[in-house]
């Protein structure tokens, strides 16, 4: 199995686990986030990051759940936010649970594929990095999407907040497997 063989099928099971716990909690909780405007989601995933940065500087937690559950966390609210974008003229609050999985589908494929795009070109250079500036990365991305957020989504030439919630999947996936998250 040649290194992107290998990628491609750690990433989808990452992404399979995800999806398997968003769908379980659509079942549970409904579309309950359908309230969640972009910049309150944009703050959940940023004290899930936060609290990351927290227990890998610390060297300890005190409550019981994991740093990857948080890694998990941060992949589904992303992919909240993308399908928040997408229906922001849509005033729904209750979604089917249909729907919601094939919006789920429909931006983990698109993200699935800009991670193939930019492994290519940067040749699994993630592999070397550590998880700790993984958490930084995402954490820098979170401060941009904030800064965009603030000037009414308006960018002059930077990619927009769909791109940077895009990467903290990626990044949030590598750190994942970089882990251990999913055996071999």
């Amino acid at each position: 199995m040649t290194q992107a063989e290998k990628t491609e099928k750690e990433f989808k099971a990452v992404i399979e686990k995800c999806r398997a716990l968003f769908e379980k909690k659509t079942i549970d909780y409904g579309t309950a986030w359908r309230i969640l405007r972009l910049p309150s989601i944009t703050d959940q995933i940023y004290i899930k990051a936060m609290r990351i940065r927290s227990i890998q500087e610390k060297g300890e937690q005190k409550i019981d759940e994991d740093i990857l559950g948080e890694f998990i966390a941060i992949i589904n609210y992303c992919l909240m936010a993308l399908t928040q974008l997408d229906l922001r003229d849509d005033d729904r609050m209750d979604l089917n649970p249909e729907e919601v999985m094939s919006q789920y589908d429909k931006h983990a494929i698109q993200t699935t594929q800009l991670m193939f795009d930019k492994n290519h070109d940067y040749g699994e250079a993630w592999r070397m990095m550590r998880v700790s500036s993984i958490t930084d990365i995402i954490l820098m991305k979170l401060l941009r999407v904030k800064q965009i957020e603030g000037n009414d989504g308006k960018t002059i030439v930077s990619e927009g907040v769909d791109a940077n919630y895009q990467d903290m999947i990626n990044y949030s996936i590598f750190a994942l497997i970089l882990s251990g998250f999913v055996a071999e």
